[in-house]
């Protein structure tokens, strides 16, 4: 019988698989069947909606997880996550709505961000009942209530395209329908299958409380949410639409290479939560779990760039492929670091370490706006991809000098040995072979066996993985 991580990781990664997929398929069909500029400004609208939405979940979102997850009463948490998302997300979208009016003869970006804004009002309003089963570790049930948006998104879409019909207007309808059949389905789904009842009253007292105990994460949130998109936002407004067409493109593939790391990161704040409450745990398990994930960051790595040139010319008929080599190559090198960051973040959250977690992100906001502001004006796209590179390795240093939990502070070792294998064994099979498809198969055995000879596979790891998830 499957043990219950195993479940959960099938569940988890079967919904972004799915979300991957179909939301690949709305960018494909989105960058073949718009021009640069229109595909530029709709990704800076949706940047600039996300940094936006993300911000004014106050870091609430991750606390409601970490306090369900501890067994906090369900229906308590989510009435007050309720009425903070229709309270935040109303107020937002009616102080973009009054701008409007000033600006809508004037900019075209601010009449996209108001149609748009829509569908991600409803999204976010969406979030409350996601967070709820993500705490209770209802993994097959977020599945079902996150996939929603991106499948009607993407059918309608490649509809509209197939027949003719794709065109900014029909776009953002698209986009519009697919949110609000998200927040639906989300409704309806947690009704059915959580057994709690949920009445939205207004608590002043807990409510402040939540605030307060949310109050350094929220930093984190304002953190995190201008690096997610900064250099979106920064390059379609300071370089051009058409820029940021061709670095979104890029990012986008980046993040859906970043797959396994989705896949594994929500499972891990519950189980960490309930793993750093016990007194004695097993700290190899953690090595080996890091160790893990460096290896498959590392491949992935490996196959994005082996892959890029050729199969992305080919699918986008020269438009995004060979212009966006060097933006990939430098990307892809973050991979292993978003990993190892995202573990030891979530080490540090389980412990309740939220002004450390916080101070470190202040220092890679810092690192990462500052370089972006300097980098992209002069080498665009690859000066951004070179900033979120510095910024994640200044964020891996400073978790690795504040962990405090014994064994875990050699974790950058199998981060650079798992990096190494992969550059070395890509330039090779380069070097080798001319063809993509022979230098791929080529690639990863060159990169298995530099694994073996640097110890970063054991023969021992059967076994090691097998009590891992039992």
């Amino acid at each position: 019988m499957k043990s219950r991580l195993v479940k959960n990781l099938s569940a988890n990664a079967t919904q972004l698989i799915v979300n991957q997929v179909f939301g690949f398929g709305i960018f494909y069909v989105l960058s073949i069947g718009l021009d640069k500029y229109n595909f530029g400004q709709i990704n800076l609208v949706l940047a600039i909606l996300l940094a936006a939405f993300n911000i004014l979940s106050f870091g609430i979102d991750q606390l409601s997880i970490k306090k369900i997850a501890a067994g906090t009463e369900i229906s308590s948490i989510l009435s007050i996550y309720m009425l903070h998302v229709l309270l935040t997300g109303l107020v937002f979208y009616g102080i973009i709505f009054i701008g409007y009016y000033f600006f809508q003869s004037t900019n075209y970006t601010y009449s996209l961000l108001l149609l748009i804004g829509i569908g991600k009002l409803m999204i976010y309003f969406s979030t409350p009942f996601k967070q709820a089963v993500n705490g209770l570790e209802k993994f097959k049930l977020l599945a079902y209530m996150s996939v929603g948006s991106n499948i009607v998104r993407c059918i309608g879409l490649i509809i509209l395209f197939l027949f003719h019909y794709l065109s900014l207007y029909t776009v953002i309808i698209v986009f519009i329908s697919g949110d609000l059949i998200e927040l639906l389905s989300c409704m309806l789904l947690f009704k059915r299958s959580v057994k709690t009842t949920l009445n939205l009253k207004w608590d002043g007292s807990a409510y402040s409380r939540l605030l307060r105990e949310s109050l350094p994460q929220t930093g984190v949130v304002l953190i995190t949410s201008a690096l997610a998109r900064f250099d979106w936002i920064f390059i379609g407004f300071m370089v051009s639409a058409i820029k940021l067409a061709e670095y979104s493109f890029a990012y986008k593939v980046f993040e859906i290479a970043t797959l396994p790391l989705l896949a594994i990161a929500p499972i891990l704040i519950p189980r960490f939560t309930k793993l750093f409450q016990q007194t004695d745990f097993r700290v190899n398990d953690l090595k080996l779990l890091v160790r893990i994930e460096m290896i498959v960051a590392a491949l992935v790595a490996l196959i994005l760039n082996i892959c890029w040139s050729p199969v992305i010319d080919g699918i986008t008929s020269g438009k995004y492929g060979s212009i966006n080599v060097k933006t990939i190559f430098i990307l892809s090198l973050c991979m292993p670091f978003l990993y190892i960051n995202n573990f030891l973040w979530t080490v540090f959250f389980a412990q309740g370490r939220l002004k450390a977690i916080l101070i470190s992100f202040i220092i890679t906001l810092l690192v990462n706006v500052g370089f972006d502001i300097v980098l992209i004006p002069i080498f665009k796209n690859e000066g951004a991809a070179f900033a979120f590179l510095l910024a994640c390795m200044v964020q891996t240093v400073y978790y690795l000098k504040k962990n405090t939990v014994a064994g875990l502070t050699y974790t950058w070792l199998p981060l650079i040995l798992c990096t190494g294998s992969a550059l070395i064994s890509g330039f090779i099979a380069k070097m080798l072979f001319i063809n993509w498809w022979l230098a791929l198969p080529e690639a990863i055995v060159f990169y298995i066996v530099l694994l073996f000879v640097s110890a970063q596979i054991k023969l021992s790891d059967r076994q090691s993985l097998a009590i891992l998830f039992s």
